[in-house]
């Protein structure tokens, strides 16, 4: 499943003011439901759940919770830029920064195994980490994110 599949626009933030993990799994639970408020305590809870059986940062200040529930019937993304590093945990012991939190549905497990397949691949790349650090705006981010091209800034005005 390609990532663009994955995320919504309103799914894609630069976040300020998380300090700590569990901030940064709140955030990205309330991404992930979308306008059905009902659904966050349950896309948290399962986030929390994975996190506490091991990290799930990658490594270079990427993590990507992630979480089988019943919540949705179709996988979802979140991406979340944090203005302040927080520890995930890591083996490098590096501070996360990049953040795709994702839910895939209870009966998806292959389909969750090749969507972070995917998703550890592309974070693996320097060039790609870098471009979303430098990013200035939601939309530049979005656009990395799904490989389109970066609006200028001409566009942006």
């Amino acid at each position: 499943m390609p990532i663009a599949d994955l995320l919504a626009a309103g799914r894609i933030v630069m976040l300020t003011g998380a300090g700590n993990r569990d901030q940064v799994l709140d955030a990205a639970a309330r991404l992930l439901a979308d306008a059905s408020p009902a659904m966050i305590p349950l896309i948290g809870t399962a986030l929390r759940e994975r996190e506490a059986l091991g990290s799930t940062a990658i490594g270079h200040g990427v993590a990507i919770p992630h979480a089988r529930s019943k919540a949705f019937s179709v996988a979802r993304g979140a991406f979340l830029l944090l203005d302040h590093p927080v520890d995930f945990g890591a083996r490098d012991h590096a501070p996360v920064d990049l953040v795709f939190a994702m839910s895939v549905p209870q009966h998806s497990p292959q389909q969750h195994l090749e969507i972070l397949s995917e998703l550890a691949e592309r974070f693996s790349s320097q060039g790609f980490r870098d471009a979303l650090r430098d990013a200035r705006d939601v939309r530049t981010l979005h656009a990395i994110l799904l490989g389109l091209p970066q609006p200028t800034m001409a566009m942006l005005h």
